[in-house]
């Protein structure tokens, strides 16, 4: 007889063997935590080396706002793309892969000498960092099923988005003092070493993929990646972001096509066979749905005040690389911190409301945020940011687990991932539109403003979320 609160099935209903000893492990674990915090460490070293950066090549501090966002536009493509495949192939495989990329990125952007260069390193960056969380889903849903387990352990879920957090705690300090010792370049050669340990880590840890690789006729592999949608998800995508980035002179002729472009991919998407975006699964499941709109919400208001206060401290308080880094670390940490407490909790609708109260509190702080505002303030202010971070990652991570198809469960991760990105592409064009001509203290508040507008309709959209309160019966009235 079960006991109450177990949460296996039947060993009967495990389709292979059990691993032995503890299937979720310090060995299992320790490569998928690392592989899933190369994008978030990557978003978050950046950060504290545009300034250099424009000062080496001689650009605007506003020009290199692209470096931030064709990360994003790339990882946007590339989660789902690489959950798709890794629900073809084998998550082990794609996990791999996605590592070697990310070392052969790390090389190409510690070489370059110019913007196309980089450019081109954080496209590979993007698309290699990409495959380490939907793949860890899915390794993790895998490893689940082995053991017996309706549901993986909560904590083992929730490590991912803490190793994310942490990663993002660490990142603009270890940023700021490595651009501040070895220049710009560190930004680039910090994937080397750390891809290599993951490499190891993932060889050594994670059982290879059972199913032999199963290609087919070109015609019948593109049918089941359907790569078609794929190329008009990325068309519609960058189409966007080339508007995005023009701003504040919008390039109407690019939302033109983003949206024509939209159209139809929705409409391919409808006839295909092996949905790469499922339409109909997002028009039926409005849970997931909103998980997805809740998550770009919360990442576009977290990286304006990310992206805007690093270069706003820089630029405008004369603080070095370093120093911005250490004084945004208190916001990681706290990001940290509350997504552990929050991992450990058995309800999601408290903790999204709380993340979306913090964030408009927030937003109103940075509005009394200006150059005579004493540094403690200025820690304190960011440190809200954090929580809000922690706790929306955690919940909404939680709540696709749920909702999310099990077969499925690798693209879906994706796409969570890919809405967090759409709004960072978003932050990146606040940030950029904001400081384009000077950043100052009037920039400053212009992001408050907009992310006052982000954050109200995020506490609306929880609010307003019954599915949310008949997930947690306790909360309901």
């Amino acid at each position: 007889m079960p006991l109450p609160g177990d949460t296996r099935t039947p060993p009967s209903a495990a389709t292979t063997p059990a691993p032995a000893g503890n299937p979720f492990g310090p060995r299992f674990v320790a490569p998928l935590y690392l592989g899933a915090s190369l994008n978030p460490v990557n978003s978050s070293i950046i950060a504290t080396a545009l300034v250099a950066i424009a000062a080496a090549l001689h650009l605007p501090v506003g020009d290199t706002a692209v470096l931030i966002s064709c990360l994003y536009l790339t990882s946007a493509l590339a989660q789902p793309a690489a959950g798709r495949l890794a629900e073809e192939f084998g998550p082990r495989r794609i996990f791999v892969a996605g590592i070697v990329l990310v070392f052969a990125a790390g090389i190409v952007g510690t070489l370059a000498h110019s913007m196309a260069a980089l450019i081109a390193a954080r496209v590979l960056i993007g698309a290699g960092t990409s495959a380490g969380y939907p793949a860890a889903m899915l390794l993790i849903r895998r490893r689940a099923e082995q053991a017996g387990y309706r549901t993986p352990p909560r904590g083992v879920l929730g490590g991912l988005a803490i190793t994310g957090a942490a990663t993002v705690a660490v990142g603009p300090a270890l940023g700021g003092l490595l651009v501040g010792w070895f220049g710009w370049q560190t930004a680039f050669w910090i994937n080397i070493p750390v891809a290599a340990v993951a490499l190891v880590l993932a060889v050594v840890g994670i059982a290879p993929d059972p199913d032999p690789v199963r290609l087919g006729s070109p015609r019948a592999l593109a049918s089941r990646l359907d790569l078609t949608g794929m190329l008009g998800f990325g068309g519609s995508l960058a189409a966007l972001m080339v508007f995005l980035s023009a701003l504040p002179r919008p390039d109407w002729p690019a939302l033109a096509a983003a949206l024509v472009l939209a159209a139809v991919l929705v409409g391919w998407e409808l006839r295909a066979a092996h949905p790469f975006l499922d339409v109909r699964l997002l028009a039926s499941n409005g849970a997931l749905t909103r998980t997805y709109v809740r998550n770009g919400l919360t990442l576009m208001g977290t990286y304006v005040i990310l992206y805007g206060l690093t270069q706003w401290l820089e630029a405008a308080r004369g603080l070095s690389a370093y120093q911005a880094g250490l004084a945004l670390m208190p916001m990681g940490v706290l990001s940290a911190v509350t997504a552990r407490v929050v991992a450990r909790r058995t309800g999601v609708r408290l903790p999204l409301i709380a993340c979306a109260v913090l964030l408009l509190l927030g937003a109103v702080a940075v509005l009394f945020v200006g150059g005579g505002t004493p540094m403690a303030a200025v820690v304190a202010v960011s440190a809200v940011f954090g929580l809000t971070s922690g706790a929306g990652a955690i919940a909404n991570q939680t709540v696709l687990y749920q909702e999310a198809p099990a077969a499925t469960v690798g693209t879906a991760s994706g796409l969570l991932r890919t809405f967090g990105y759409l709004g960072s592409i978003a932050s990146a064009a606040i940030t950029g539109t904001a400081f384009h001509d000077r950043v100052g203290d009037a920039g400053l508040h212009s992001i408050a403003w907009v992310l006052v507008a982000i954050s109200a309709l995020l506490l609306v959209l929880t609010v307003c979320d019954r599915r949310l309160a008949r997930r947690d019966p306790k909360e309901s009235p």
